[in-house]
């Protein structure tokens, strides 16, 4: 080939080597304006695996952000179900324990739940809340009215089954008093035999209790009788022989039932399924052995 020819290969060979590169910094310059910046493909491998991961990270967080909902929902579940059955427990035992005090039902008689509803009623404070409550009530009223003159305005106050716990003998002590120190005429209700009569003004004096105009209880022959004709007997003849009964306080449903109740009832909490029965007693038999 002649130097002619050399020469015009050597300029095409450039030429064509300048107009590649001057497409391909045309094609860059409008990389750079399109999209803002330049990547090199491994660098967008990189970028598109990091998207990658990302996306698999936040449908596993998804995933394990249901499974923990759908886990708290089942626990949530549980809970309420357990929180109705817990009332479902206390309306039943409500209801029974006022059936059972309406027709002489027996502490021994109640099922066992309703005994354990009825100490956990005591011993978190509910009955002594209670208590407080209806002691108020009875304090409330007795300030809007006054004993006659004469003392024949009675007040009956059945000792059964609220003398037996602490915080009630002091609550109940704390009433008693006060009408006492009022000139009412206090008359002591007990569905106990007459036989008792000693060990029982010997309790209640030995917690606080003084000064009542007498203290009922029952003959054999009452003894027979039911519980709340004992009381309304008793209730007549306190009629007859002059006395005015003003109110009637007591724990249980037959000494607020018949005639001559007088003009105010106040029935005070009484968690029927615990055995205070049994407490008393012990108390009781506690206080004969000591005598003896």
């Amino acid at each position: 080939m002649s130097a002619y020819g050399h020469q015009m290969e050597r300029e095409f060979s450039a030429q064509s080597l300048l107009s590649r590169g001057d497409t391909g910094t045309e094609m860059g310059s409008r990389y750079v304006s399109e999209s803002g910046f330049y990547m090199t493909s491994f660098a967008a491998t990189i970028f598109i695996a990091g998207l990658v991961t990302i996306g698999v990270v936040l449908v596993t967080s998804v995933v394990s952000l249901a499974v923990m909902l759908q886990s708290c929902e089942n626990k949530s579940k549980g809970v309420v179900a357990t929180m109705d059955k817990a009332n479902d427990n206390h309306h039943y035992c409500e209801i029974l324990a006022l059936h059972g005090e309406l027709n002489g039902l027996k502490p021994d008689n109640v099922p066992p739940l309703c005994r354990n509803l009825a100490v956990q009623y005591i011993e978190t404070g509910g009955y002594t809340r209670d208590l407080d409550f209806v002691m108020r009530m009875i304090e409330n009223f007795f300030d809007t009215v006054s004993p006659s003159k004469n003392r024949t305005d009675a007040v009956l106050i059945d000792i059964d089954n609220i003398l037996v716990s602490d915080p009630s003998v002091r609550r109940i002590l704390e009433s008693y008093t006060k009408l006492h120190s009022r000139g009412w005429l206090l008359i002591l209700l007990s569905r106990k035999h007459e036989k008792q009569r000693h060990v029982t003004t010997k309790h209640l004096n030995s917690l606080g209790f003084s000064g009542w105009s007498s203290l009922i209880m029952r003959s054999d022959l009452e003894m027979e009788m039911e519980t709340r004709e004992f009381f309304c007997r008793r209730r007549t003849e306190m009629k007859e022989q002059g006395n005015e009964i003003m109110s009637v306080i007591s724990s249980q449903m037959d000494a607020l039932m018949g005639l001559s109740l007088g003009i105010q009832l106040f029935k005070l909490p009484n968690p029927l399924y615990y055995n205070f029965e049994n407490n008393y007693e012990s108390r009781i038999h506690g206080l004969v052995q000591i005598e003896n």
